[in-house]
């Protein structure tokens, strides 16, 4: 047969909208699904050909049926699949597709009307002769149901919704002082479900097995059937778990039960796929007819596992006018082994049983496998649960070859299934089929409630991996009780449907003063404090998780006529200019890009929101300029640019880094990101306008500054400004006017040219992704001046800019990038008080005795900071001089060392230009530095002088003058001539102290030089080789002795010769003499090089 469709929309979500795309992909048929404005995580958006955004959130976005049917026309779909819930049994819905020319799949109009309408579908029942349960033949109102339950002489009743079904609007009443609240809440869920609040009664049946049987239609007449599923393992009228066929089930009663299906379906002309549900007294051989939903089931799938059967592909195929025939199902095909299906549901458990929606972020998702095991699901690590949305996750089939082989093999499953993160009822699952009477199968409908103490009792240990708490409250963290007040606390999670007091309003004790919404269903919450409303904590259509507070209560007597209730509060609870505001903030979020950050997580890359989440502490973060658009009005339109330019593609704001462990006050920062799923992070003219806000705020209140600097510098496309070439733009000049004021941090990753990369430049420390390239040009500018065409990745990769001292610290991803930024500014941030350092022993071994033998610097500077405080920059740059950023106890210093692994310790030109560009850092931020000097003095020689050595070195001297900061000098081992004077701020008197350690030497130049210059005659005159290297030798050794440290100590030269254990105390006793405190230096600006 041809291809029924060419496309199909998809009006639903999670695993079903994935089961219906699947089925379309099998038959070729291209699927157009659709997501809500608070569902763009859903997994289903990225199984469909294509994802298009509902205007709307939560629920009533999947309701507008106006809406669908134009995305439908829009994406060119002769049909809609409604799947199950939602519009699924919507009879207007129907004919508004029908109108639209457009087919809906599954029964017309008239059968939805008529099962929809359950008063209307037991009346085909009786005229079928298909037995009922007492009860009423159409809506009722409370009064009649009254009556009717005390006709029952003291059985129960089911009140149940007119319309829809799945346990909906739904309530046993065994008591009759219950009835009327029972009917009230029925009546709410069904409007909130189906729109029509309609209810009817009917007796109740407590003891009876949920059988239900799949039936198929042509139209024609012509009906068949796919056997039937136990549906009997239920909680609240809500299925478990479902077999096919019905393990047990006699076989007589069996084809009665299937007699009757198909005699319904036959009356009606059913078309589609239906299932017609009855309870059974099997014992009695008695079974009474129930309801008809006229969609696909959610356990459609054990059916499909014992049948070999499609069911979405024939529920298609008949929808576009297949008959029985075509399909080769004009009869039942048999039936081989048995499946179960267990619904993996995202749920809180209390410990009375209840149980109310999980809210959170699943952190691990891994779904058993393996033989005859099937997963329809749409979970994934990094998920975030919503509680607005029903709670199943997921649908575990299991199939076997009889009901003990089923049962072990899902138990197995059960086991292997690991959900963490959210909170589920996977647990419940495992005892529930370990229990004796599921193994025994001697379980009813009222089984879990009856039986759930026990079913508690034996639910297997908690997984090792911990769970979040179900107490813990996000709300509850941020928000304080007022004094002398109360808090009204959540008593689950859920979507705060209706607040029915206001401030100031007047409660009682047990009085019902808000509505919360999960998993379809409505909770009552209730006073637990009589006195008058202080403050509402929450306002309506809020996610609200459990125990976080609602409103606060002042305590004190109520007058029971001052009581507020339903009908006096306007339940209307966003204004259209807030859902706006809402729906624009969705909008630019990465929940509501899903396909840009799709793309971006492909090239291994983080979007611009997920690097500032990393960096800023959790909820710290305040954007600015966030509705901003790209200059671009005079060619697009306001819709496009909301599509296209999203903050004009510059994410912005204040926020704080590190405030737990220096508080909120030295934690301050100003963050920004370029986006580059934004015209690449190009710099467009609101962009530069929103940037200059930033950089003011950051300069007027002393914020640190953070910049991801990734994007392709200016941007062309811009049309709405008045000029030439916008040199006149003020954003270089006032990124460069806080050099020196605060803190700049940039991060380079990916491709940073041109105006991205000279803010770049402009930054006091730069860190580089490996994959970054930096340059003051893209490829495109290069080319277009004649320079030649190069890849971006030719274009200043780090294997360039790490050893010429652009990047200061280069590391491997943005993670690590956000790790070393937030560590950079712990430093300017102020002392810690959790810290620790290794056995200062170890530093009296750390350099060699041999005089001439080379040694680690980077384990003397390790040793002597604390542990893991150790920043180095530029380490790629001038190798012979490191530049660090340390801890001693605590407290913040600048560290500068000579390396001896290079040119001997020896200061060339770019050591000094390294040098004295980190002096100025330090002086800027009022870092205290230490020296560790072993150096033989600055690099000589012709090769020397072609460097400029003369002008880069004396930067040390010149900078070191103008230092206020205290600064220490450590002697290691080698303090000769001009190169050790420059590492001690310019004269060993210059610092607050110059110590020695006893493995120091020192002398006007390099001892050996000395000796070859001074003794240069007496060298001479030895006659032969070995007796002129014994004479160098032994005066080597005597300049040697003159040059000790305890000899230069001596003198009073240097300050003192320390045990190397001693060094740290040195070092905070000195600080604390100089009576520095921290802050600000005297540095107008810090060099860029």
């Amino acid at each position: 047969m041809p291809v029924p469709f060419s496309a199909v929309l998809i009006a639903n979500r999670g695993e079903i909208a994935i089961r219906i795309a699947n089925a379309c992909a099998d038959l070729g048929i291209r699927s157009v699904g659709v997501f809500a404005q608070d569902d763009q995580a859903s997994l289903h958006t990225r199984q469909v050909d294509e994802a298009v955004a509902l205007a709307g959130r939560g629920v009533p976005a999947y309701l507008d049926g106006a809406q669908l049917i134009a995305i439908a026309n829009a994406q060119g779909c002769e049909a809609i699949h409604p799947g199950y819930g939602f519009l699924a049994e919507n009879a207007d819905f129907a004919d508004q597709c029908a109108e639209a020319g457009i087919t809906l799949i599954g029964p017309g109009a008239e059968t939805l009307r008529l099962f929809g309408d359950k008063a209307a579908a037991r009346a085909l029942a009786a005229k079928c002769q298909v037995p009922l349960v007492q009860g009423s033949a159409q809506a009722v109102s409370l009064e009649e149901a009254k009556a009717f339950m005390a006709s029952l002489d003291g059985s129960g009743v089911m009140v149940k919704a007119l319309s829809g079904g799945g346990g909906r609007g739904m309530r046993a009443v065994t008591d009759p002082a219950e009835l009327e609240a029972a009917y009230a809440r029925c009546q709410s869920e069904a409007k909130a479900a189906f729109g029509n609040d309609a209810v009817y009664v009917e007796q109740l049946v407590e003891s009876a097995r949920h059988i239900e049987v799949q039936v198929l239609g042509d139209g024609s007449g012509s009906v068949s059937h796919l056997w039937e599923r136990d549906c009997t393992l239920q909680r609240r009228h809500q299925k478990l778990v479902e077999f096919a066929p019905a393990p047990g089930l006699d076989t007589a009663l069996r084809d009665r039960i299937i007699h009757s299906a198909l005699t319904l379906a036959a009356e009606v002309n059913y078309r589609g796929i239906g299932t017609f549900e009855f309870l059974v007294e099997a014992e009695q051989g008695r079974f009474y007819f129930m309801e008809a939903n006229p969609r696909v089931q959610v356990e459609h799938t054990v059916t499909e596992q014992v049948t070999g059967m499609d069911l979405v592909q024939s529920q298609i195929w008949l929808a576009a006018g297949a008959s029985l025939v075509d399909l080769n199902l004009e009869t039942a095909p048999a039936c081989e082994g048995m499946a179960v299906q267990l619904r993996l549901n995202l749920e809180t458990l209390k410990a009375d049983g209840s149980t109310t929606p999980a809210a959170g972020t699943l952190t691990t998702y891994e779904p058993a496998s393996g033989p005859g095991i099937r997963v329809d699901g749409y979970g994934y690590a990094g998920y975030p649960v919503s509680p607005a949305y029903d709670s199943l996750l997921a649908k575990l089939i299991v199939t076997g070859a009889d009901y003990a082989a089923v049962l072990q093999r899902a138990r197995r499953a059960l086991k292997q299934t690991r959900i963490d993160g959210v909170q589920s009822n996977l647990r419940l699952l495992q005892a529930l089929l370990a229990s004796d009477a599921v193994q025994a199968n001697t379980v009813t409908t009222r089984y879990v409630e009856s039986h759930l103490a026990a079913l508690l009792d034996a639910m297997p240990a908690e997984p090792t991996a911990a769970l979040p708490s179900a107490d813990h409250s996000p709300q509850a963290d941020t928000l304080t009780t007022p004094a002398g007040c109360e808090a009204l606390a959540s008593p689950t999670t859920g979507v705060l449907l209706s607040l029915l007091v206001q401030e100031g309003s007047t409660v009682q004790v047990g009085q019902v003063v808000a509505v919360l919404e999960a998993m379809k269903m409505e909770f009552e919450v209730r006073a637990t404090t009589a006195g008058e409303v202080h403050s509402l904590a929450a306002v309506e259509g809020d996610a609200i998780n459990e125990a976080a507070p609602l409103l606060f209560v002042q305590p004190g007597d109520v007058d029971g006529s001052e009581i507020a209730t339903e009908e006096s509060v306007d339940l209307e609870h966003i204004r259209k200019d807030l859902a706006e505001v809402l729906d624009r903030h969705q909008a630019i979020s990465d929940a509501g890009r899903p396909q840009a950050v799709e793309k971006r997580h492909r090239k291994g890359k983080r979007t611009a929101r997920e690097n500032l989440d990393d960096l800023l502490d959790s909820g710290s973060f305040q954007e600015y300029g966030a509705m901003a658009l790209a200059a671009q009005r005079r060619r697009r339109s306001a819709e496009e640019l909301q599509a296209m330019s999203p903050a004009d593609g510059l994410i912005g704001g204040t926020g704080t880094v590190n405030a737990d462990q220096v508080g909120e006050q030295a934690a301050r920062v100003m963050a920004m990101s370029y986006d580059y799923t934004v015209f690449a992070g190009t710099q467009g003219m609101m962009n530069h306008k929103k940037t200059d806000r930033l950089l003011q705020l950051a300069g007027q209140w002393k914020m640190p500054l953070v910049l991801f600097a990734e994007g392709g510098g200016g941007r062309p496309g811009d049309t709405d400004f008045v000029g030439v070439a916008g040199l006149d733009c003020h954003t270089f000049a006032a990124m460069a006017a806080l050099s020196g004021q605060v803190p700049l941090v940039g991060i380079g990753s990916g491709r940073c040219f041109a105006g991205n990369a000279a803010l770049l430049g402009c930054c006091d420390v730069i860190i580089a992704t490996r994959d970054a390239s930096i340059g003051m040009a893209g490829p495109a500018m290069i080319e277009g001046g004649g320079l030649g065409r190069f890849t971006p990745e030719q274009v200043g990769p780090v294997s360039v800019q790490g050893p010429n001292g652009v990047a200061d610290v280069i590391v491997e991803d943005e993670a690590e990038a956000v790790a070393v930024a937030k560590q950079y500014l712990s430093y300017f941030q102020g002392p810690v008080s959790d810290w620790q350092a290794v056995d200062q022993r170890e530093l009296r071994h750390r350099i060699p005795e041999k005089r001439t033998r080379v040694y680690d610097i980077r384990h003397v500077i390790d040793t002597l900071a604390d542990s893991g405080s150790v920043l180095e920059l530029r380490r790629e740059f001038a190798p012979g001089m490191i530049t660090a950023l340390v801890r001693i106890e605590g407290r913040p210093f600048g560290l500068i060392a000579n390396n001896p692994g290079d040119l001997g310790g020896a200061i060339d030109a770019v050591g000094g230009d390294k040098a004295a560009r980190f002096m100025q850092l330090c002086e800027a931020f009022g870092l205290p530095m230490v020296s560790l000097c072993d150096t033989p003095g600055f690099m000589v020689g012709p090769e020397a002088e072609k460097q400029a050595t003369v002008r880069h070195v004396s930067r040390m001297f010149v900078t070191a003058a103008s230092l206020t900061v205290p600064f220490f000098t450590l002697v290691l081992r080698k303090g000769y001539g001009l190169g050790a004077q420059a590492m001690a701020a310019g004269s060993f008197h210059s610092p607050l102290f110059t110590a020695a350690w006893p493995s120091a030497e020192f002398g006007a130049m390099g001892l050996e030089g000395a000796v070859r210059l001074g003794f240069a005659k007496e060298l001479a005159a030895q006659p032969s080789p070995e007796k002129q290297q014994r004479l160098f030798d032994k005066l080597v050794a005597k300049a040697y002795q003159q040059g000790k440290a305890l000899n230069m100590a001596s003198f009073l030269e240097i300050d003192a010769v320390i045990d190397p254990v001693e060094s740290r105390q040195w070092l905070l006793r000195g600080l604390n003499a100089s009576g520095h405190r921290g802050g600000s230096g005297g540095r107008p600006f810090v060099d860029t090089f």
